[in-house]
């Protein structure tokens, strides 16, 4: 008998689908738009196939009990060959119309508007609502819609200058997210015991002894001339040994505060991506049967790779095929995803049983 706590449950105009075959499922912290793709196959059964989903079909998906995704149908993909048949449903969160769609507010500029009001105007274009779980930010001197881009690329554009994430809920409202507002997940991830997978790339190409943004702002009357066109900021990280300098030319209105707060995300957060590690555990619940979310503190204990540490779940994938049923969970630092990290240097030490506080500090303080 099939589990009903992994059970994906898809709703369209009232009606309740399931029994399928396969599923992927993922949503993440730098995803806009969560996604999922269900499937069945069956062999030919010598009648008509009746496929009730269209495609732009509002829906909801669920696993057991739990709304995951609120979103649209974007395909129903069918293939065959002469012994059995596959019909998928594919789609997202109501937020890929973002993704997709052209920024077409007007007059499509803002001067001195906070970024929350800024994505809330550029998404109320197409009918969704934005949650913000950040701090109101300061006025920004000018945002301009630039020609042929999509909504969210507009609003990265916003995300870049003040280091915020845009994902979204289940519910399929736009969230300008907190690092780790999920809360900590019940149980750790630890290797010889749930964890079946690991992969951790540890690379370190984009991490640099010293960071340069660099960029412009219009002058005034009572500011002017090079002050007020040239702006720059850099900063130095010596855990980089070696002379390596990465230079950002960031586009828009910068002030001096904008692109030092920039160099030192781009420091405070370099070393926190390159131990992003990808954990595949059994099953879609932790112990207490609560799901493995997004956005989570969870505990890692992998002494293989050197892990006893503090991470945050930045991505998961639920996967459900005739193999059994699966977590893939893509995990780092939380300082990796900070808006402001803290100094990186100051709560440095070394721990014998994690190999990497040298750099980053193990234990999360919850915020």
């Amino acid at each position: 008998m099939s589990d009903p706590s992994t059970a994906v449950t898809l709703t369209v105009d009232g009606l309740d689908y399931s029994g399928w075959t396969s599923a992927e499922i993922t949503t993440g912290l730098e995803r806009q738009a969560a996604s999922f793709n269900i499937g069945i196959t069956w062999k030919w059964p010598g009648q008509n196939i009746l496929r009730p989903v269209k495609q732009g079909a509002r829906c909801e998906v669920r696993i057991g009990g739990d709304l995951i995704i609120t979103g649209w149908v974007d395909a129903t993909p069918i293939n065959y060959d002469d012994e059995k048949i596959t019909t998928a449903i594919t789609g997202r969160s109501l937020t890929a119309d973002l993704v997709d769609c052209g920024a077409i507010n007007k007059p499509g500029q803002w001067k001195g508007q906070s970024v929350q009001k800024i994505v809330q105007a550029i998404a109320a274009e197409y009918g969704l609502t934005v949650k913000s779980e950040i701090a109101t930010t300061g006025g920004l001197a000018d945002h301009t819609i630039e020609p042929g881009e999509t909504a969210f690329e507009s609003i990265d554009r916003l995300l870049s200058l003040f280091r915020v994430f845009s994902t979204d809920n289940a519910r399929g409202q736009v969230v300008l997210a907190e690092v780790g507002s999920g809360g900590r997940a019940s149980e750790s991830l630890e290797l010889g015991r749930n964890i079946l997978k690991g992969d951790a790339p540890l690379d370190f190409t984009r991490v640099f002894s010293d960071y340069r943004v660099i960029g412009q702002r219009s002058g005034t009357d009572e500011d002017f001339a090079k002050t007020t066109t040239e702006v720059n900021a850099a900063v130095s990280d010596p855990r980089m040994t070696r002379r390596r300098v990465k230079v950002i030319h960031e586009s828009g209105q910068l002030s001096d505060k904008m692109a030092a707060d920039r160099a030192n995300w781009e420091r405070g957060t370099a070393l926190g991506k390159a131990l992003e590690t990808t954990y595949e555990v059994q099953g879609w619940r932790q112990t207490n049967g609560a799901l493995w979310r997004h956005n989570t503190i969870v505990r890692v204990i992998d002494p293989l790779i050197g892990f006893d540490r503090d991470m945050l779940i930045a991505e998961v994938t639920y996967r459900q095929d005739e193999n059994g049923t699966t977590c893939r969970l893509r995990v780092g630092p939380p300082e990796g995803y900070l808006q402001e990290p803290d100094d990186p240097h100051k709560h440095r030490k070394v721990k014998k049983q994690d190999g990497f506080e040298y750099l980053l500090p193990a234990d999360w303080k919850d915020k």
